[in-house]
């Protein structure tokens, strides 16, 4: 099978001739371009300074009292006002553009639209939610809100599989699509050419050649770098159809800022995948880039399947003004009840529900863990709210342990997280460096009975500025899994001290605390 032709015929450029003609250096010029000629305008309008700068000032208390009265987190008004006030002409300009671009309202409406056209098929069976209650009166709650004011119903007869590293996954993931009959639902934030991204890609070829409906969609952001400009296009060739999300275009816009950090699989609505794993080489440690790659993902099989086919559908349909027919995506119902695999209920977040649901999701297990709560993580950039959440749980006696990475694959952000570790520390909460290199995986364990596996760091872009997925699993057998995998990779760290915290060089401190105060945005 040829499919090396989706590659463009042009070779890539190397060294300086690769940065200068590349996409990334394209629409850096431009953007500046159009700040330098928002400069000038402004630069000939000198005559005028008097009254732009009144204006200025007016806009500027406008600003900081609409900032203030506005229902956002805390860390984001302290930001914004912040900037507003040391930058006065750039931090109200930038907030400003930040409220009225017109990009993220479009999106806004439209996945308001979609979830009204999809609310049937998302209806809560209250019979599993009654069987949850009287299980586990908590975690009942909590599906309650996900069910009635989100729409993401809790399952039931759902088998979950969860794979500790991205090798594991992988060679699952092929074996599934290879079984595919009748669709594939794919959805990526970073997809790079090579051993995993070719291997996927050579099946997922021959499926759509024998009448398989594929639907391919990757993140224009995520995806910059690692795919070549119009690669959406060479795959339709092949019959797979294929959509960029966001496409990062030279425009000053707002709604660039919202990503799909999502990573769904869906086969014929019986299979579905979620987690960590990207469809890149280091991901299955095929290359090395921060050492040990450790990720993690589920598979589930089973009606809980179908809130992923919907959650993928809302997505995709984004840009899709054609009516969608979804009847024939969903998921059988069981007649009979597998009461040993507990509740399993894959939820959604958005950047324009209103809602911080996976955030919400991390403080109901840690406000209702009654033993411990364990927490692989790569970044730690954390609110005030779930900073009181951790140590509030530690210092109840509740053991919170968080594994981070020891290579980190940005240090900025390495160097922001460790700016909390001295709090967490102090309130009794364990954090882990895995020596052996770079933790990707997002998990939460607590007690041998609850667990969330799925895209979300603890960052404040994952929490309010991303779309994001996972699966809140219940008395499902696989939550022994997770956390045997826990202390697994606990026996590959080292533990974070008090001491070694503190001794920090002066310079990692001062661009740490810096940080922080732009957290919120970053």
């Amino acid at each position: 099978m040829d499919y090396k032709n989706l590659k463009p015929v042009k070779k890539a450029k190397k060294g300086i001739f690769q940065f200068v003609f590349s996409r990334v250096t394209l629409l850096a010029v431009l953007l500046l371009l159009q700040i330098a000629i928002f400069g000038i305008s402004l630069t000939n309008l000198r005559e005028y300074e008097a009254y732009i700068d009144a204006a200025f000032l007016l806009l500027e208390v406008v600003s900081v009292i609409y900032i203030i009265n506005s229902k956002s987190n805390p860390a984001f008004k302290i930001t914004w006002i912040l900037l507003i006030f040391v930058l006065p002409f750039f931090g109200t300009a930038f907030y400003l553009f930040m409220k009225v671009m017109p990009g993220a309202g479009m999106i806004e409406r439209r996945l308001s639209e979609l979830s009204t056209a999809t609310c049937e098929y998302m209806k809560q069976d209250e019979e599993a939610l009654e069987s949850l209650r009287v299980s586990k009166p908590a975690n009942a709650n909590l599906a309650h809100y996900l069910s009635h004011q989100l729409a993401f119903p809790v399952q039931r007869n759902t088998a979950v599989k969860y794979f500790a590293y991205g090798e594991e996954k992988f060679e699952e993931l092929k074996k599934q699509l290879q079984k595919a009959e009748h669709f594939i639902f794919m959805e990526y934030f970073i997809v790079e050419e090579g051993e995993m991204w070719d291997s996927v890609l050579e099946i997922l070829i021959e499926k759509a050649k024998v009448g398989v409906e594929v639907r391919f969609m990757y993140d224009g952001m995520g995806c910059l770098v690692t795919l070549p400009y119009g690669y959406e296009k060479h795959m339709r060739k092949h019959g797979i159809k294929c959509k960029v999300f966001s496409p990062v275009r030279p425009v000053l816009s707002s709604y660039q800022n919202n990503r799909d950090h999502r990573k769904i699989c869906v086969i014929d609505g019986k299979v579905g995948f979620t987690g960590g794993i990207n469809l890149a080489d280091e991901y299955i440690n095929a290359k090395e880039r921060f050492g040990h790659w450790k990720d993690t993902a589920v598979m589930l099989e089973g009606e809980a399947v179908q809130n992923l086919t919907i959650l993928f559908l809302q997505m995709w349909n984004i840009t899709q003004r054609q009516p969608e027919s979804y009847t024939k995506y969903l998921t059988p119902k069981s007649l009979d009840i597998r009461r040993e695999l507990g509740f399993v209920l894959p939820y959604g977040d958005s950047p324009f529900d209103k809602e911080i649901i996976g955030e919400q999701v991390y403080f109901h297990i840690l406000n209702h863990a009654k033993k411990y709560v364990h927490i692989m993580t790569p970044y730690l950039i954390l609110d005030n709210e779930m900073v009181t959440a951790l140590t509030f749980a530690a210092k109840c006696g509740i053991e919170v342990i968080i594994i981070m990475p020891h290579i980190p694959d940005k240090w900025y952000a390495f160097v922001l997280a460790k700016t909390y570790y001295e709090e967490l520390i102090e309130a009794g909460v364990q954090i882990y460096e895995y020596t052996p290199g770079f933790v990707h995986a997002k998990v939460f364990v607590s007690d041998n009975d609850t667990a969330t596996v799925g895209t979300i760091n603890l960052d404040y872009r994952s929490f309010y500025h991303h779309f994001e997925c996972g699966a809140f699993i219940y008395n499902n057998p696989v939550v022994w899994d997770i956390e045997r995998d826990f202390q697994e990779t606990l026996k590959k760290c080292e533990k974070v001290t008090l001491m070694s915290v503190r001794s920090r060089n002066i310079l990692e401190k001062i661009i740490g605390s810096a940080l922080r105060l732009v957290a919120p945005l970053m």
